[in-house]
């Protein structure tokens, strides 16, 4: 069973600039929110409360000065600093103490999740007491992702970086499950030719010890990289959309709270004091008439 979960909200995000010279990525908006509430409401809704956000060095007071220690959403987060990016794998290696003996999710903090059962299939995930566990979802240009290749019980039988003529269209997201050899395996990689460790390698490692397998994000469901202003835009749109006409909200960190029963009425009525007068804090109050 997994308990704890990394949020890898890093890296220079150069594409963004010149927005990005300011502000870290994970904290420009996604139509009303910040992009960190998309990946942080994901690890809640797998159920976990134990949560390391891994930020650039130098922007640890920003991430603080909205998401504080995570009681406001009845979970604790720990920051760690990253002084350059130096591949996801790193995440493992930074995170060593906080990870401890348990087993671990990390989730990129520029990915976007959302469909009908997504929590139930969290839910499952979270389950793994060995190996690694990745979430695929088919994409139009494989040539743009990971990709992976799938065998008997979707056991995966081979992955490839960004494959000119691939035979599968199953992208390798930026949601992982990994059992605790995830730091004993990270340690043991080699720099690439960019002079990062590389994800495929980390995941490679398991799978040639058969201990790799995949859940599918479904029909029906949406995985959106921000990794442009583009795909920003596109991500604030789908997210408008979708909120505009059902009247409920993604990534409502205080509504999942409430659900699982982690926080009450009361702190949501803090929650609202701390927004101020917003459309958000007119969702909350909502939450509680």
């Amino acid at each position: 069973m997994i308990r704890k979960g990394i949020i890898l909200a890093g890296g220079i995000g150069s594409r963004m600039s010149p927005l990005t010279k300011a502000v870290n990525k994970q904290l420009l908006p996604i139509y009303d929110k910040p992009l960190i509430f998309y990946p942080l409401s994901i690890l809640m809704l797998a159920g976990i409360k134990d949560i390391l956000i891994i930020v650039n060095k130098g922007q640890l007071n920003q991430f603080k000065k909205v998401l504080s220690n995570g009681k406001r959403f009845g979970v604790k987060i720990n920051y760690l600093e990253q002084s350059y990016p130096k591949g996801l794998p790193d995440a493992f290696i930074l995170g060593e103490k906080f990870i401890g003996k348990d087993n671990v999710i990390l989730i990129l903090g520029d990915n976007f999740f959302y469909g009908q059962s997504l929590t139930e299939k969290l839910r499952k995930c979270v389950k793994i007491k060995s190996g690694c566990k990745i979430l695929l979802h088919p994409v139009k240009k494989p040539e743009l992702y990971g990709v992976a290749h799938l065998g008997k019980n979707n056991k995966v039988k081979s992955l490839k970086e960004k494959p000119k003529n691939s035979k599968s269209n199953l992208a390798v997201t930026g949601l992982y499950f990994f059992d605790n050899n995830v730091i004993s395996y990270s340690k043991s990689l080699k720099l690439s030719k960019r002079k990062e460790l590389e994800i495929i390698d980390l995941l490679d490692k398991y799978r040639k010890n058969k201990k790799l397998s995949a859940e599918f994000l479904g029909r029906g469901g949406a995985w959106l990289d921000t990794g442009s202003i583009n795909d920003f835009y596109d991500t604030s749109a789908f997210v408008s959309a979708m909120e505009n006409r059902q009247g409920l909200k993604i990534a409502c960190l205080e509504e999942i709270a409430l659900n699982y029963k982690w926080i009450d009425q009361n702190d949501i009525k803090e929650a609202i004091n701390f927004y101020g007068n917003c459309i958000y804090s007119q969702y909350l109050r909502k939450l509680i008439s």
